[in-house]
């Protein structure tokens, strides 16, 4: 049986525009896959249906070779989480709480009563909070765990959305456009972190970045799906993608209509 998650010939339009046309790619266990383009090559697009906010209107997704048809409430339930573009955290709740809603779906009974401290769930928070700040400790961030993310550095942040995303223990992490707004020695410290993720000793997950930043995505991923106006147009190791020629001209022709413009 097929392992992990697969895209099989995804298409997807937008009234007369064509977003993906037959789109396939697969993310195997204790891999990191990538997903790069050009400005408008349907990455976003692409992330959206896996995560189940944009319907493909053709091909089929499957998980461990059962089909799926991906709901954004469902996916942790399935072993998937993800993060979105900037960090999406919660201003009223502290960082510690934060990661703990990533975990909602561990807790018998229900993140609320744990948040609010009931009798009943008293073990369940403990619980909660314990692995949240395990969770915290591992990304070095573990001394932020009562702060308000409001107060926090932007790096910070991204550790702390990153982190919200772990607790869950997914087998499968979707990252979408992770390195957006940080500077270079903060992409180098997440780049570190990513190359990590299928690796570790305890909750490995394989991991699906979607990116711009070719820097951060050639040093972590062990494979690149190469995107252009919705096709795929080459898939292969970092070292085949940099010396393939259709991926130099889709770069270097969307370096030439910027500057046009």
């Amino acid at each position: 049986m097929e392992q992990g998650l697969a895209l099989h010939h995804i298409g997807v339009r937008f009234g007369g525009l064509t977003a993906l046309d037959d789109v396939s790619l697969r993310v195997p266990p204790g891999r990191v896959v990538g997903v790069i383009g050009p400005n408008g090559a349907g990455k976003t697009t692409l992330f959206n249906v896996v995560c189940g906010f944009v319907p493909p209107d053709a091909g089929t997704i499957t998980l461990d070779g059962r089909p799926l048809r991906p709901r954004p409430h469902r996916l942790t339930r399935l072993g998937i989480a993800r993060t979105l573009q900037g960090t999406g955290l919660f201003a009223g709740l502290t960082v510690v709480e934060n990661v703990m809603a990533g975990a909602t779906h561990t807790a018998r009974a229900g993140f609320l009563p744990a948040l609010l401290g009931l009798p009943r769930s008293d073990r369940d928070e403990r619980r909660l909070r314990q692995d949240a700040l395990d969770v915290l400790d591992s990304l070095g961030i573990a001394g932020h765990a009562d702060a308000a993310p409001g107060t926090l550095p932007f790096a910070v942040r991204q550790r702390v959305a990153l982190a919200r995303a772990l607790a869950a223990r997914p087998r499968l992490l979707l990252l979408d456009e992770p390195a957006g707004g940080l500077g270079g020695d903060d992409i180098t410290e997440l780049a570190e972190l990513v190359r990590q993720l299928p690796r570790r000793d305890t909750d490995p997950c394989a991991v699906l970045l979607v990116e711009h930043h070719m820097d951060l995505v050639m040093s972590v991923c062990d494979e690149i799906v190469v995107l252009d106006f919705g096709r795929v147009i080459a898939a292969g190791t970092p070292d085949e993608i940099r010396d393939d020629p259709a991926v130099t001209d889709a770069y270097l022709g969307a370096a030439v209509d910027e500057a046009a413009a």
